[in-house]
């Protein structure tokens, strides 16, 4: 049975002014969110994640502009004139986001019941009593101990994680169909992390949330992302399920990015460094982004890649498959496809 739509990108792009000229940060990002599912979005600092998550969100604002592309909810768009309203009856309530630094995200001259109110307030039509009653159950949900207490405090007065779920409190009290995850756990330490993942997963759960999960750290994407998309240089270089990407990757980004990250099974296996620095947004190279690090570049390169079907993963490259790092192997499918 095919999953309902609830989120479409089709073609984004998202420049911003600069004194040193006109930074191209998204150049062409596509992709789909279906309802209760995962997607994480990976890649290096700079690629483009963040951009894209705030332009879903609404939240490009000069210098930065949407120069071209659509986004859309349930098939209607969020851009252009005629989006506008509805943009605004969807975002907060429809489509919900974490941010990465909860104590920049917080108003610091708001205590947490009326920062949590204020969106119930607006979206759902609720009184300040109704509003307060119903932060205080969310902060419960969260996992925050004495919630009632919690909800006269300001941010100053909470831990990090503590900050970090009435973060997620806001997200969910207007019961949003999409969350999008802005590298959540970016600031805490590693124990509070996983905690906080868990929690994101059991309210999923709960809530039959979708997840747009925007992180680095591709052992999270693994444990809870059911699809993946890999970003570089401000395009989606592949995307596809989970496992199979793990399992065979078919862009040479790709398999640096899991080459460099270490393994549990204490193989030998050297880890990997992808040499060099990622292009200059403001003059990108002709063709494909990554040659002048990719390994098997050739001068067919410097023509721009489509987006190819290679082994049930989607893959802007010429030579899909190619083990970069073993030059003229090609990787097997996974089993079964």
């Amino acid at each position: 049975m095919t999953r309902e739509i609830l989120l479409e990108v089709d073609h984004l792009k998202v420049d911003f002014a600069s004194r040193a000229g006109l930074v191209q940060a998204i150049s062409d990002v596509s992709l789909t969110v279906h309802k209760g599912e995962t997607l994480g979005l990976v890649g290096e600092s700079g690629s483009g994640k963040s951009v894209s998550a705030q332009a879903v969100a609404g939240l490009i604002s000069s210098p930065g502009t949407i120069t071209g592309g659509d986004i859309r909810w349930r098939g209607q768009s969020l851009l252009g004139r005629k989006g506008e309203r509805y943009a605004r009856s969807v975002r907060g309530k429809n489509i919900a986001m974490i941010f990465q630094d909860p104590m920049t995200s917080l108003n610091p001259l708001m205590t947490i019941g009326n920062q949590l109110g204020e969106g119930m307030r607006y979206h759902l039509g609720y009184s300040h009593a109704q509003a307060r009653k119903r932060a205080e159950e969310l902060l419960g949900a969260v996992g925050l101990s004495a919630p009632a207490r919690r909800l006269d405090q300001y941010p100053h007065e909470l831990s990090g994680g503590m900050r970090q779920r009435v973060m997620i409190a806001m997200a969910i009290s207007c019961e949003p169909e999409l969350l999008i995850a802005d590298e959540p756990t970016t600031a805490l330490d590693v124990t509070i992390q996983a905690q906080i993942l868990e929690l994101l997963a059991s309210l999923q759960q709960q809530l039959g949330l979708a997840i747009i999960l925007i992180t680095h750290d591709l052992g999270v994407v693994a444990g809870l992302c059911a699809r993946v998309a890999v970003m570089y240089a401000g395009r989606i270089v592949e995307t596809g399920d989970v496992d199979t990407i793990f399992e065979t990757p078919g862009h040479p980004y790709t398999q640096g990015l899991l080459r460099s990250t270490p393994s549990l099974e204490g193989t030998d296996e050297t880890l990997l460094s992808i040499e060099g620095m990622p292009p200059s947004l403001i003059n990108p190279p002709p063709g494909c982004a990554f040659l002048p690090r990719c390994p098997i570049g050739t001068d067919h390169c410097r023509k721009a890649p489509p987006m190819q079907d290679w082994n049930g993963s989607v893959v802007r490259c010429w030579k899909a498959g190619t083990n970069a790092w073993l030059p003229g192997v090609m990787l097997e499918p996974a089993a079964g496809l």
